[in-house]
């Protein structure tokens, strides 16, 4: 029985980010020079770390001085690139909190996009948000799941996760929810 759906945010509820063009630019750097440290650098982001001490780390691999300035440049930019929406995957969730389902959030995600994100109309369909830069665990730690489950006041089985990295999917699954990987919203209908 399923008494919570669950989704990831980025690259479920919404696309890749295209930001990073402009993020290397803002730096002075080429992206092919930048991207390598964005994603590598990303995990302390996302469990807690603050918008400048992940930019600073970022401009310290590359060799570019990041002030408070420019870390609250570079995450206007980084913020905007994740928010541009799948249509199709809106459409489900919408739908889904039509027809009265329980639905939650689950997001690999800093907490400055956090404070963004729940201000936006999509985030208002789910109950329960989790943005694992507010909580300093990110998925698949099995600990965040285990958090998600208490705020969700619910046993793992009743819960059906849908994210984008089988990572993810598999730390679900060893947490005892029912979990699948993304493959569009066409896919997670047939599934639902």
């Amino acid at each position: 029985m399923t008494n919570w759906i669950v989704f990831d945010y980025g690259e479920v509820i919404c696309g890749r980010t295209d930001a990073l063009p402009e993020l290397a630019s803002t730096l002075g750097v080429g992206v092919a020079e930048f991207e390598p440290h964005y994603w590598a650098l990303r995990d302390k982001y996302d469990r807690g770390a603050s918008d400048l001490e992940y930019w600073g780390a970022v401009g310290d691999a590359l060799g570019v001085q990041v002030d408070q300035s420019t870390s609250d440049t570079l995450t206007r930019i980084d913020i905007q690139g994740w928010s541009c929406l799948e249509p199709a995957s809106v459409e489900l969730v919408s739908a889904l909190a039509e027809a009265g389902a329980s639905l939650a959030l689950l997001s690999n995600a800093p907490s400055s996009f956090a404070r963004f994100a729940e201000k936006q109309d999509w985030a208002q369909h789910f109950r329960v948000r989790v943005f694992s830069g507010d909580v300093g665990v990110a998925k698949p730690d099995p600990a965040i799941f285990e958090l998600l489950l208490a705020r969700l006041q619910a046993q793992a089985g009743e819960c059906l996760f849908f994210d984008d990295r089988q990572s993810n999917v598999d730390g679900a699954r060893a947490a005892g929810l029912r979990a699948h990987r993304w493959q569009g919203a066409d896919s997670a209908q047939a599934v639902l």
